[in-house]
């Protein structure tokens, strides 16, 4: 009778550790479901403005499409990576635009949260604070780092969804156009329907300095939809990443290797005149480590 308290211990321990191991292929499953061609609908509104500035002009609303091929890049125990491309110009003559990735990390204790400015700040969480959950780190076009946040895959009720709040610098839309706000306050939703998928967003624009509270300027809703579609529609993009996988493989090194010294991070907005895509986007140079690490830590102040 003595054993039984540890025989019930153990039998307790096994169950949790088979379910904990259930409830992480299902949050897999949902992060891999991510993957493959796509219809999207992106659609932008600026809900509710609060400056005092009489003159302040709303942010237009936005409704764009497109078809974007999401490349898994990456399938680990503990981290999924994937690649968006996105797919313009005409079916005969398709030209790709290497957009916006996404990792998801388990278990992730170091993320490098957006400040203001250019600058990220390193965070090292507690392993109990992030126990079961999976970190989204989000990147710009040329890798370089854009938002992170850590929250629960949650399945309940026939829905599978992932929801976070974090600072992240200015939308392409947006920072081309507007100098009054410099955060975009992101809360991201990401859940995995019949259809394919939805990408929902609730954004405060907001005015961030140091030593100073946050000023609320207004806030936008976002909702784009990913209808999937056969995969041959995005043979173009699949093809585009063929040949150039090897070079942002290359990119992703480089910039892992930077995170890695788990610091702040600063980073110049342009080196002799240019962004740093533009220096990467070129056909002809940057394709080897020999050239890419260089330029990479021309961007990063010491």
């Amino acid at each position: 009778m003595k054993h039984l308290p540890l025989l019930f211990i153990l039998s307790f321990a096994f169950t949790f550790n088979v379910s904990a191991q259930k409830k992480k292929e299902q949050d897999q499953k949902a992060i891999k479901a991510m993957c493959g061609c796509y219809e999207v609908s992106f659609n932008f509104a600026e809900t509710f403005q609060y400056s005092e500035d009489s003159t302040y002009v709303a942010s237009k609303t936005k409704h764009d499409k497109g078809l974007e091929w999401v490349q898994l890049v990456a399938d680990d125990k503990d981290k999924i990576a994937m690649q968006h491309l996105l797919i313009v110009g005409s079916k005969e003559q398709p030209y790709i635009v290497k957009h916006w990735r996404q990792d998801w990390e388990f278990e992730n204790t170091n993320l490098y949260e957006f400040n203001h400015d250019n600058k990220w700040t390193f965070v090292n969480l507690p392993k109990k604070e992030v126990k079961g959950q999976w970190t989204q780190k989000v990147f710009q076009v040329d890798d370089s780092p854009r938002y992170e946040g850590s929250a629960t895959w949650v399945h309940v009720d026939g829905k599978s969804y992932w929801e976070s709040t974090t600072a992240a610098p200015l939308p392409r839309r947006e920072y081309t156009k507007r100098s009054d706000y410099n955060v975009t306050l992101r809360t991201n939703r990401h859940e995995i329907v019949e259809s394919g998928w939805i990408h929902d967003q609730d954004n405060d624009k907001i005015i961030r300095q140091d030593a100073k509270d946050d000023v609320l300027l207004a806030q936008e809703k976002g909702y784009n939809t990913y209808v999937k579609v056969e995969d041959s529609k995005c043979i173009a993009a699949q093809e585009f990443w063929a040949k150039e996988q090897a070079k942002w493989a290359l990119v992703r090194t480089k910039w892992d290797e930077v995170f890695a010294r788990n610091q702040d991070l600063i980073l110049e907005e342009k080196v002799d005149n240019k962004v740093l895509f533009k220096y990467l986007f070129d056909k002809e140079k940057y394709q080897t480590a020999e050239e890419i690490n260089p330029l990479i830590e021309s961007f990063v102040k010491k």
